[in-house]
């Protein structure tokens, strides 16, 4: 059997046999941006040996269609990215439709994006991990980096990544979405916590009609908009990593804070899960592990039982 023949997970986390591994490899690094060579295998080939992405990713780059940057005090690692012309090509993939364009054009601008962008696929594979060893699916594309919504007053809020994942016991399948922040201590608490304030006015924001007369009679709200893309709003999740126990907690009381003083948020809080947790936990319990903080106050839960 050939690498590019290994039987999906039980998950499904590994891509069908069917897809070309350079063709899985494109469309990865389109969906999220950057990956180092171990990321990639993880992703697309986990139990698989480095030796099985070599000759691939040589080619992609020999195609002019992919590159890497090495990164510093790494042994050497490289982190791929698409070149412009393998973002072209990527574009209108039927996975990758309606992706916003964002191609990094040089290894200048690879190198400035790289600490946040491989952090958050680190915080995917902590996920995806999870739901191999569970049985529950939550494979390369049920994680979608950099999605924003419009929130009003000209201003979006911008998620990190949105998180689809099916939770699997017996027959019954239970639907899961979450929008994520990946906080690498690079801004202040307080900045941080102003992110719940955005949540919360996407969770109320309705569009009002611009131009148009007033009804003599009212008419039916239509809804907030995120119902246009969620059946549910997503439940939010911060993770944080790249400081001491010490700040990350003090990070998570910040986030407390916000969501007990806010009014806002304090109403978004009583329909929408919310929690915050420690990448490090993630790795080392897993995900569904009783790691995340409820912002409401509280033990602490699995992410799914928030």
């Amino acid at each position: 059997m050939t690498a590019d023949t290994l039987p999906p997970t039980r998950s499904g986390l590994a891509p069908s046999p069917t897809e070309p591994l350079h063709h899985q490899l494109l469309a990865a690094l389109s969906q999220h941006r950057m990956a180092t060579t171990g990321q990639l295998l993880l992703l697309l080939r986990p139990g698989a040996t480095r030796f099985v992405l070599s000759g691939p990713l040589k080619r992609l780059r020999e195609q002019g269609l992919a590159d890497y940057v090495v990164l510093p005090q790494s042994h050497r690692t490289r982190a791929w990215f698409l070149t412009p012309d393998g973002a072209r090509l990527t574009r209108d993939w039927p996975a990758l439709r309606g992706r916003p364009p964002y191609p990094i054009t040089s290894a200048t601008a690879a190198s400035l994006r790289t600490p946040h962008t491989l952090t958050v696929l680190r915080t995917h594979l902590a996920f995806a991990a999870d739901a191999r060893h569970r049985g529950d699916e939550h494979g390369p594309w049920d994680w979608t980096p950099e999605v924003s919504h419009a929130i009003g007053e000209g201003e979006r809020v911008a998620a990190d990544a949105v998180l689809h994942y099916t939770a699997i016991t017996g027959d019954e399948r239970r639907k899961l979405r979450a929008f994520v922040e990946v906080d690498r201590a690079t801004m202040s608490g307080e900045r941080l916590a102003v992110k719940l304030i955005d949540y919360a006015r996407l969770w109320s924001y309705q569009p009002q009609p611009v131009g148009r007369p007033r009804p003599r009679r009212p008419t039916p709200a239509t809804g907030p908009t995120w119902l246009r893309w969620y059946p549910v709003f997503p439940r939010i999740l911060f993770v944080l990593t790249a400081a001491t126990r010490h700040v990350l907690n003090g990070r998570i009381s910040d986030l407390k804070a916000m969501t007990a003083q806010h009014p806002l948020v304090a109403t978004m809080a009583q329909q929408v899960p919310l929690g915050a947790a420690v990448l490090e936990d993630l790795e080392t319990h897993r995900p569904t592990a009783p790691v995340w903080a409820p912002l409401t106050g509280g033990q602490p839960q699995p992410w799914t039982e928030l």
